[in-house]
């Protein structure tokens, strides 16, 4: 069966709407479920996927006992675990209270007792304890400083674990002597267990040292007490901690899995794909502008086949911001595409957050072809300046080419597609 092209954006939006479906939780979270066991269940979680695999838990166990942290707005119906929404990118005072109740929740278990942790990308900022000798503006003050230093999300964990009382496998030393078994749907790039969501229940090899490195070396100016608290050992759990003797963890939704199931939507629909991996860093604008010309490269390609190519890529572009304006990763990386582009025809480009959104806007990503600067200048609207300035989604949202999904209730990383047609 061969797809319908007339319509290119159409096309990809379909395409990224595989990549999210199959990372829903109400469709991986079943299989990886224990029987009951003889104690006590406490099902405990957080990020912007872990409402919905609540909501999956007790569809399959029944009512359950326990808490679980999402972000606004990603709030679903439990009937017996509690759902608190808090806020993210940027930590808040629901999110730190939360966690709080949640580590008392988990005290005191015992061997017999089973913790189920639910966790996805999110879970960083959602899961909010400052480590002893920092307050809540602390933590918040050094995560918007790591937000707009266009820190990889490696180093930006290092530095959450070292800051918390509940990252780095805290939250599974809390759950100890209790039987702990983690699900995880990744949106790291590699799927290191230890860096999604800062690994709470996950040993951590860092030491607060290299915590304090990497703001030096960013030049991130930190409030004193956070250097205070990175000049002395810190409290996260090695990975050989006898407290996490008891911890399993086990993925269960991962990018490479939602690329694999778009890139076989396109092969099914006629479409030559190739997959550039699912663990892509580096500056948004430079792989937009590297992507948009790899397309345009591959359209003497597409003719010599008589079909189109499609391009498919996930993992986590940073942004190091320069200006004031509005944007996101995905969308930077659209607009520079756009650019690169140049209105040149055969190429188009789509790039979205699984998760719905894209930096800490409420919109997935954008759209960018080969009318999309045209329409720009139309309206009065310069590429090379809403760049400069930052203003990727502004730029998007005023020629309508932004792409707008709600909660996904998922979190399985960027997602970007690049739809080469074949000329003449």
């Amino acid at each position: 069966m061969k797809a319908d092209l007339s319509d290119p954006r159409r096309f990809l939006t379909q395409l990224f709407d595989h990549a999210v479906a199959v990372a829903d939780p109400m469709r991986v979270v079943a299989a990886h479920l224990p029987p009951l066991p003889k104690g006590r269940l406490v099902v405990i979680g957080a990020g912007k996927a872990s409402a919905r695999m609540a909501e999956a838990v007790e569809a399959h166990y029944g009512p359950c006992e326990g808490l679980v942290i999402t972000r606004y707005g990603y709030g679903r119906p439990c009937k017996g675990i509690e759902i608190v929404e808090a806020a993210h990118p940027v930590p808040d005072a629901a999110g730190e209270a939360a966690t709080r109740r949640m580590l008392g929740l988990v005290s005191g278990l015992g061997p017999d007792d089973l913790v189920l942790a639910l966790i996805s990308g999110g879970g960083s900022a959602l899961l909010c304890a400052p480590a002893d000798g920092l307050t809540l503006d602390d933590k918040i003050a050094v995560n918007q400083a790591l937000l707009a230093s266009g820190a990889p999300i490696g180093e930006m964990n290092v530095v959450r674990k070292h800051l918390s009382r509940v990252k780095g496998g805290q939250l599974a030393a809390a759950c100890h002597p209790a039987r702990l078994l983690t699900l995880l749907i990744a949106d790291v790039p590699g799927d290191d267990l230890a860096a999604i969501a800062s690994g709470p229940t996950v040993g951590e090899a860092s030491t607060a040292k290299d915590a304090l490195a990497i703001l030096n070396n960013r030049r991130i100016s930190m409030p004193a007490a956070v250097r205070v608290v990175l000049e002395r050992r810190s409290s996260v759990l090695p990975p050989d901690d006898p407290r996490l003797s008891r911890a399993n963890t086990r993925i269960i939704a991962a990018p490479s899995q939602s690329l694999d199931a778009a890139a076989q939507a396109a092969r099914a629909a006629g479409i030559e794909t190739h997959i550039l991996g699912d663990a892509l860093e580096g500056e948004a604008r430079m792989l937009g502008a590297e992507h948009a010309a790899m397309g345009l490269d591959l359209r003497a390609e597409a003719a010599r086949l008589g079909r189109p190519i499609v391009l498919l890529s996930g993992g986590e572009c940073t942004v190091t911001r320069q200006g004031d304006g509005i944007g996101g990763p995905n969308a930077e990386y659209a607009l520079a595409a756009a650019i690169a582009l140049n209105g040149q025809r055969g190429v188009h480009v789509l790039a979205c957050d699984t998760d719905g959104v894209d930096g800490a806007a409420e919109v997935a990503g954008a759209y960018a072809g080969p009318a999309t600067l045209e329409e720009a200048r139309q309206r009065g609207i310069d590429a090379q300046a809403a760049l400069a300035n930052n203003d990727a989604h502004s730029f998007f949202g005023a020629i309508d080419g932004s792409i707008v999904t709600g909660p996904t209730l998922t979190n399985v990383n960027d997602f970007r597609a690049v739809l080469v047609l074949p000329q003449g």
